[in-house]
C-alpha cells in the first residue's frame, strides 16, 4: 500500500507540473497576442541585459586567457628545444659548456613557473569568478517563469470577479493563489535586485586584478629572461674570443655572370584563393661554361670563384585541392574551399563545442571561415584529414583551432 502511496504522489507531481507548464503555456500566448497584460520591470531587465553582457566578455576572457597559456606553454617548448640544439653543438672541450647548460636548466625553470603563476594567479580566478554566472542564471529564468505564474494568477482572479456569477469560494481560492504566487515572486525578485547590480559593479575590481596579474607576472618574466639572455650571450662572446680565428662571416651572395635557371611559378587563381607556396630546391652543381653571358667577364675573387652557382627551380601550386600547370593536372580529393595543410606539433584539448581536439602529428586540411567576420586572430577553421577520408562532411566534422600549435606542411 506504500508503494502505491509513494507511486500516487509521484504521478499527483507530476500531473501538476504538467499542469504548470500548460497554464504557463497558454498566459504566454494571451500575453503576446495582446489579450492579457504583463507585469514589467524594466530596472531589472536591464540589470539582466548587464548580467548577460557581463557572462559573455568574462567567457570571451577565459577563452583568450587559455589561449594565452597555450601560447606560452608551446613558446617554452619552443626555447625547450631550441636550448637542447644549443647543448648538442656545444662541443665538450668549448669554454663556457657547464655555464651554457645552467643557463638552459634556468630557462626551462623560468618557463615553467611563468605558466604555472598565471595558472594560479589568472586562470583559477578566472574559473572562480565564472563559476557565480550558472547559478544566477538559473534563478533569473525560474524568476521569470514565477512572473507567469503570478500574472496567471492574477488574471484568474480578476476574471473571476468580474464575471456575472460570482462564486465567493473560487474567488477566495482563486485569492490564495494569487497571494501565494506573488510570495513567492517577491521573494526571488528582491533577492536578484540586490544581487545583479552588486555583480555587474564588480567586473571593474575583477578586470584590474586579472590584467595587473599578468603585466607583474610577464614584466618579471622578461626581467629575469633578460638577465639568463645577456649570461648566454657573454658565454658565446668568450668562445668567439677564444676561437676567433674560426668566426663565421656572413657572406653575401656572389654575383656571376651565369644566369641562374629558374620557371616561374603559375599566376594567383582568378577567384582569388592563396595557392600554396613554390617548393625551392637549391642545386649546388656549377653551371657548363656555354650557359654565360657572352661578351667579357668581370674577374672572380677567390671567394666567388670558388662557390657554386645557385639553381631556383620552382614547382606548381596547389589552388583548391588541383595541382595547376601542364595538362596532367590532377583533382585532389579535397574538402570545398581548401586552403593548404599544417600539421599538429602539440596536443591540444579542445574547450568548446566549435573547436578540434588535436594530437600531435594530426593533419588538418585548412579551409575558409564562412563568415570572415567570426575568425579570431590566431585561430583557423580546419578540418582533420582523417575524419574527411571517413566522412566527407563538413558540418560534423571542422572545427576552430589554435594556429601555433601547428605548422604548416603544404
Amino acid at each position: 500500500m506504500a508503494e502505491m502511496g509513494s507511486k500516487g504522489v509521484t504521478a499527483g507531481k507530476i500531473a501538476s507540473n504538467v499542469q504548470k507548464k500548460l497554464t504557463r503555456a497558454q498566459e504566454k500566448v494571451l500575453q503576446k497576442l495582446g489579450k492579457a497584460d504583463e507585469t514589467k520591470d524594466e530596472q531589472f531587465e536591464q540589470c539582466v541585459q548587464n548580467f548577460n553582457k557581463q557572462l559573455n566578455e568574462g567567457t570571451r576572457l577565459q577563452k583568450d586567457l587559455r589561449t594565452y597559456l597555450a601560447s606560452v606553454k608551446a613558446m617554452h617548448e619552443a626555447s625547450k628545444k631550441l636550448n637542447e640544439c644549443l647543448q648538442e653543438v656545444y662541443e665538450p672541450d668549448w669554454p663556457g659548456r657547464d655555464e651554457a647548460n645552467k643557463i638552459a636548466e634556468n630557462n626551462d625553470l623560468l618557463w615553467m613557473d611563468y605558466h604555472q603563476k598565471l595558472v594560479d594567479q589568472a586562470l583559477l580566478t578566472m574559473d572562480t569568478y565564472l563559476g557565480q554566472f550558472p547559478d544566477i542564471k538559473s534563478r533569473i529564468a525560474k524568476r521569470g517563469r514565477k512572473l507567469v505564474d503570478y500574472d496567471s494568477a492574477r488574471h484568474h482572479y480578476e476574471s473571476l470577479q468580474t464575471a456575472k456569477k460570482k462564486d465567493e469560494a473560487k474567488i477566495a481560492k482563486a485569492e490564495e493563489e494569487l497571494i501565494k504566487a506573488q510570495k513567492v515572486f517577491e521573494e526571488m525578485n528582491v533577492d536578484l535586485q540586490e544581487e545583479l547590480p552588486s555583480l555587474w559593479n564588480s567586473r571593474v575590481g575583477f578586470y584590474v586584478n586579472t590584467f595587473q596579474s599578468i603585466a607583474g607576472l610577464e614584466e618579471n618574466f622578461h626581467k629575469e629572461m633578460s638577465k639568463l639572455n645577456q649570461n648566454l650571450n657573454d658565454v658565446l662572446v668568450s668562445l668567439e674570443k677564444q676561437h676567433g680565428s674560426n668566426t663565421f662571416t656572413v657572406k653575401a651572395q656572389p654575383s656571376d655572370n651565369t644566369p641562374a635557371k629558374e620557371n616561374k611559378s603559375p599566376s594567383p587563381p582568378p577567384d582569388g584563393s592563396p595557392a600554396a607556396t613554390p617548393e625551392i630546391r637549391v642545386n649546388h652543381e656549377p653551371e657548363p661554361a656555354s650557359a654565360a653571358t657572352p661578351g667579357a667577364a668581370l674577374p672572380k675573387s677567390p671567394s666567388q670563384s670558388s662557390l657554386p652557382a645557385v639553381v631556383v627551380e620552382t614547382f606548381p601550386a596547389a589552388v583548391n585541392g588541383t595541382v595547376e600547370g601542364g595538362s596532367g593536372a590532377a583533382r585532389l580529393d579535397l574538402p570545398p574551399g581548401f586552403m593548404f595543410k599544417v600539421q599538429a606539433q602539440h596536443d591540444y584539448t579542445a574547450t568548446d563545442t566549435d573547436e578540434l581536439q588535436l594530437k600531435a602529428g594530426d593533419v588538418v586540411l585548412v579551409i575558409p571561415f564562412q563568415n570572415p567576420e567570426e575568425q579570431d586572430e590566431g585561430w583557423l577553421m580546419g578540418v582533420k584529414e582523417s575524419d574527411w577520408n571517413q566522412h566527407k562532411e563538413l558540418e560534423k566534422c571542422r572545427g576552430v583551432f589554435p594556429e601555433n600549435f601547428t605548422e604548416r606542411v603544404q
